[in-house]
């Protein structure tokens, strides 16, 4: 039995250390923890960055420099919901900031190839409002956007 939860492993080809510093800028609750070294066994230079212990948000990662192997994909992502467009704005902004992707639906991977899901609260009220015309409506408009955009929606939802 675990005593003390799940720690997120991210693996990085050589930027793990930079990763960490930009993630732990982003978000509040968040500091740096333990770096470990590759040793003369290997298999990367010794002296060079194995692993960087990090909280983001709160919760625990461990930056990984594991080598070119594997690369992140959409199967896995990142979820900050938001209280509102300020937050949206902010985490959006930041993320993508330095050579990251605005992808649609409130999609984006930062400049690491990590995909993140910025998601207003109010969506989920939105889209599942009983009316299912007005849920439909404030769906399809969630559809066609990029960043989400509260007002946007809000205005679908009500049918303008």
């Amino acid at each position: 039995m675990t005593t003390d939860g799940f720690t997120t492993c991210l693996w990085f080809d050589g930027r793990a250390e930079e990763a960490a510093d930009f993630y732990v800028s982003v978000f509040e609750d968040s500091g740096l923890g333990r770096t470990l070294r590759y040793t003369e066994a290997g298999p990367g230079p010794e002296g060079s960055v194995l692993t960087v212990d990090f909280t983001a948000n709160g919760q625990r990662f461990v930056a990984l420099n594991g080598g070119p192997e594997f690369r992140f994909t959409e199967a896995v992502s990142l979820q900050i919901e938001c209280a509102g467009q300020d937050e949206v704005d902010f985490y959006w902004d930041k993320l993508v900031e330095g050579g990251g992707e605005h992808g649609p639906c409130g999609w984006l991977k930062d400049r690491f190839g990590l995909s993140w899901q910025v998601v207003p609260a109010r969506l989920t009220e939105l889209i599942t409002d009983p009316d299912r015309r007005k849920a439909a409506r404030a769906m399809k408009a969630m559809l066609a956007m990029g960043k989400l955009d509260i007002a946007a929606l809000e205005r679908a939802h009500a049918g303008g």
